[in-house]
C-alpha cells in the first residue's frame, strides 16, 4: 500500500451485546515501574466468556496509571520511565506537596499516561499486537496496593 493511503475494512462483524461481567483487580505494586497486568486482564476476560467485545481497564488512582507498551525488551520501561522523570521531575518547586516530593510529579505522569483502556476482544482473546502487553505504571516511589476495575462487554 502507498504511503498516505487507508485500505478497505477487514474481518467486519456486527452482532448484538448479549452479555457483560465485571470485577476488581488489586495490584501490590514494588514501587516505582511497570507491572505486567496482562495475564490478570487476559484470565478476566476468558472468565467473562465474552468471544467478541470490548475489555475496559481502568486504574482507580491518580498517582497511578496504564499503558499498552512493548513487552519484549525491558529497556523500553527503563526508557519510558526516563522520559517522564524528564516531562516531570520532582523537586521542580510544585505548589502541592503536602505528600512528598514524588506525588506531585505522579499526578503530572498519570495526566500524561492513561487512567482507563479499550481493548477488544476477538474470539475470546484480547486483539493486543504481537509485543503488547497492558501495563500498570505506579508513578510513587513506594510500594502502594492499587486497584482496576474491569468491564467487558460483548457477546
Amino acid at each position: 500500500m502507498r504511503p498516505g493511503r487507508i485500505g478497505a475494512l477487514e474481518g467486519f462483524s456486527a452482532g448484538e451485546i448479549r452479555r457483560q461481567a465485571g470485577a476488581t483487580l488489586a495490584v501490590a505494586t514494588p514501587g516505582r515501574g511497570f507491572t505486567d497486568v496482562t495475564a490478570a486482564v487476559t484470565g478476566f476476560v476468558r472468565e467473562s466468556g465474552i468471544r467478541d467485545g470490548l475489555v475496559t481497564v481502568f486504574c482507580r488512582h491518580t498517582s497511578a496509571s496504564l499503558t499498552i507498551q512493548e513487552n519484549a525488551d525491558p529497556d523500553v520501561q527503563a526508557d519510558l520511565m526516563t522520559a517522564l522523570d524528564g516531562l516531570a521531575p520532582r523537586h521542580a518547586g510544585y505548589v502541592h506537596g503536602a505528600e512528598g516530593p514524588d506525588d506531585m510529579p505522579a499526578h503530572i505522569r498519570t495526566m500524561l499516561t492513561d487512567s482507563s483502556l479499550s481493548v477488544p476482544v476477538v474470539d475470546g482473546r484480547l486483539a493486543l499486537g504481537t509485543w503488547q502487553g497492558i501495563y500498570l505504571i505506579e508513578h510513587r516511589d513506594r510500594p502502594h496496593c492499587r486497584e482496576i476495575a474491569l468491564h467487558a462487554i460483548g457477546a
